[in-house]
């Protein structure tokens, strides 16, 4: 059984920094695509940033490229979305999500991930 676990949310400053992991387990190979996505209140799912881990390609969303960026951990099955220069329309819920197919991750964020962490809330206020 797949799971994912995200955490690492909180409160944080404008203009700071916070660093948000996704521990994953139960994939049979070393290989999939992992994502990670935010929801605001009254807003729809956000793509953020997704690797695939098959062909080492990231995409990014627009309205976090060059101050997010995404690491993954293969040894430990985790990966980390580091977020720097964060704003007030940043707050919102995080998740990351995963899936064994490789086109998984790409450039418009539509594809439904088969796996998806709980949500970490991220506020972004002074």
């Amino acid at each position: 059984e797949v799971q994912l676990q995200a955490s690492g949310g909180g409160l944080v400053q404008p203009g700071g920094s916070l660093r948000l992991s996704c521990d994953v387990s139960g994939f049979d190979s070393g290989y999939y695509a992992i994502g990670w996505f935010r929801q605001a209140p009254g807003k729809p799912r956000e793509g953020i940033i997704c690797n695939n881990q098959f062909d080492g390609n990231t995409y990014y969303g627009k309205s976090t490229k060059g101050r997010f960026t995404i690491s993954r951990d293969s040894a430990k099955n985790t990966a980390h979305l580091q977020m720097t220069s964060l704003k007030p329309e940043d707050t919102g819920v995080y998740y990351c999500a995963a899936d064994s197919w490789r086109g998984a991750c790409r450039e418009d964020f539509l594809y439904d991930y088969e796996y998806w962490s709980q949500g970490t809330q991220v506020t972004v206020s002074s």
